[in-house]
């Protein structure tokens, strides 16, 4: 099982140094360097909650065509049994295109979660941690920084996985105090 999904887009821009204040004590204002041109960029996810063993995939849209590419490097990464891929309904993972692909691969499944419940999702937990490692703080100057950092955050993530359940533990059972018993 590979629970999937998209994270996006992720924006290339470069943040100016920090405003400073004038010598007659005013503050100087930086401008933000943004906008949403077309290097944005989308990382493709798959968590195999078994191992907690994650793949990634940077890609410059999110259409069928790289989705099928994901489901691709999804496959090669899972070479025996079946794969049941967990994901939401959104229109390049049931398109007619990625369905005639799927039909050439009949290791590969898809499971759609109900809409409204992205949390049912395993990978969006995943994402959360992701974001703190890969993208947090961090500036971009172009797409080839966001697909270096994203495959350095996998490989560390990767390598300190463990199985992924989900729902929280239950919690730790707390010792009672000692009754004292007063009598008048």
């Amino acid at each position: 099982m590979i629970c999937a999904d998209e994270l996006g887009p992720v924006i290339p821009r470069t943040f100016p140094p920090a405003p400073a204040w004038s010598p007659d004590g005013h503050r100087i204002k930086a401008e933000l360097d943004y906008s949403r041109g077309p290097e944005k960029t989308w990382v493709y996810g798959g968590l195999r909650p078994a191992d907690g063993q994650a793949l990634t995939m940077t890609a410059s849209s999110r259409n069928s065509v790289f989705y099928q590419q994901f489901l691709q490097q999804v496959e090669d990464a899972n070479p025996t049994g079946q794969i049941w891929i967990v994901t939401d309904n959104l229109s390049s993972h049931n398109s007619l295109s990625t369905r005639t692909w799927l039909e050439g691969h009949p290791r590969i499944h898809h499971a759609f979660i109900p809409v409204g419940a992205c949390w049912l999702n395993l990978q969006e937990g995943w994402w959360r941690i992701f974001r703190k490692a890969a993208l947090a703080g961090r500036s971009f100057a172009n797409p080839n920084d966001i697909a270096y950092a994203t495959t350095l955050a996998t490989s560390q993530l990767n390598s300190r996985a463990k199985p992924w359940i989900w729902g929280r533990p239950a919690p730790p059972t707390r010792r009672l105090r000692r009754r004292y018993v007063y009598r008048v």
